[in-house]
């Protein structure tokens, strides 16, 4: 159980550190756009709404102007990583698929309940992934789903999400999906399936603390 602990929370930390090799450069070939993955569109707008989401979630935990202008302070890359994590949602989801991965809701039910034991409630289990992995409570249950897909992709593959194996399926996957990125963003790493200088941890963590509980 504590093996496999180890081996899942090792994600998140991967996804966001990892060290960028081989990269697919943005340009103005998609006006408007933050990113393009599989020929679709993740638009600024959409980039935009989505730190907002953060923004006002931070604004709305903390007692203060005080304490809110803080909250900034810690996420200033909040526009860039949160980027960073839609584009990887969407890598995670087709390898997920490709391997023929799914999620009941069961399982991610399952995964709730676990690390909402561990943090102490549901309400501090939404400011953990506020403040650590800037994610508002309207999209944790789609975090955890993500954090299911990575588990059971990894055990697809007979291995874990901090071995060889599996980023060799995300870095296959992001090479199929032809990711661009606008240059104001970064580059996309095709070989780690990440942003360039993104450090945003939401997954290696997340998806160990749901194996502890499952296992």
């Amino acid at each position: 159980m504590h093996r496999r602990r180890r081996s899942a929370l090792v994600l998140t930390a991967a996804l966001a550190a990892a060290a960028p090799l081989l990269t697919a450069c943005g340009n103005d070939a998609h006006p408007g756009a933050a990113a393009v993955v599989d020929g679709r569109r993740i638009t600024v707008a959409q980039l935009e709404d989505r730190v907002g989401e953060v923004r006002a979630a931070q604004r709305a935990a903390v007692a203060d102007d005080a304490q809110y202008a803080q909250a900034i302070n810690r996420s200033g890359s909040l526009t860039r990583d949160t980027l960073h994590s839609m584009v990887l949602d969407q890598v995670l989801h087709r390898a997920a698929g490709d391997a023929g991965v799914s999620v009941t809701r069961k399982e991610l039910q399952r995964m709730r309940a676990g690390l909402e034991q561990q943090a102490g409630g549901a309400k501090a289990l939404e400011t953990v992934w506020l403040q650590q992995y800037g994610i508002p409570p309207e999209r944790l249950e789609d975090n955890l789903r993500l954090q299911v897909e990575a588990q059971k992709l990894a055990e697809r593959l007979g291995t874990d999400t901090g071995q060889p194996a599996f980023w060799k399926a995300l870095s296959e996957t992001s090479a199929d999906l032809d990711i661009d990125l606008n240059p104001r963003y970064g580059k996309w790493d095709v070989e780690k399936s990440s942003r360039v200088d993104a450090k945003t941890p939401w997954v290696r963590e997340i998806t160990a603390a749901g194996t502890q509980q499952t296992a």
